[in-house]
């Protein structure tokens, strides 16, 4: 095996994972629920514990049947690079989402999730986003959202702990993976 690029963090499954350099044989869907649940939304500045994993379950609830499973998976490199909040992101070099960008693909191809609808996850994502400002932050700023071109989503979130939120993204994985058969 050639040698790797950077260093490497070890994951929940005891793999080492090398962010800057990462392989099929890295990605683990354990590693990934349970990153992804232990990840709290907002950098941690919301009512109570909410997790990017109970996120990605809300997302893939607000897509066609075509990107429900794409969806849920559209923060799944998080589970490896972790979340930032989008104002640090958004001004971090370009690199940084090369790289995410590169783990996002490789869970794609990983995973067999073809056809990804970046537009319509986002679209889905940014009404996610509405239906948490109202459900887990409180009261969400006056100007947020004042186009009001995001409805919240109808149902009420209600924070999971951790390993309720990894069991739930667990079962909405393997739901999705069934109707695809």
């Amino acid at each position: 095996m050639s040698e790797r690029k950077g260093d490497w963090a070890q994951t929940y499954t005891g793999k080492q994972f090398w962010p800057l350099d990462p392989r099929a044989e890295d990605i683990d869907l354990k590693d990934i629920s349970h990153g992804l649940a232990n990840l709290c939304r907002f950098n941690g500045h919301c009512k109570s514990f909410y997790s990017v994993a109970q996120h990605s379950v809300l997302v893939s609830k607000m897509v066609s049947q075509e990107q429900k499973l794409a969806a849920l998976f559209h923060d799944a490199s998080e589970s490896y690079t972790g979340d930032l909040i989008g104002p640090l992101k958004r001004s971090l070099p370009p690199e940084f989402k090369q790289i995410e960008l590169r783990i996002e693909g490789l869970i794609y191809q990983t995973l067999g999730i073809t056809n990804v609808n970046h537009d319509e996850i986002k679209l889905a994502d940014r009404r996610a986003l509405v239906t948490e400002m109202r459900d887990v932050m409180g009261r969400p700023p006056a100007k947020w959202n004042e186009d009001g071109l995001f409805e919240p989503h109808p149902e009420k979130i209600i924070p999971l702990m951790p390993n309720e939120a990894e069991q739930a993204f667990l079962e909405r994985y393997e739901k999705l993976r069934q109707r695809q058969k």
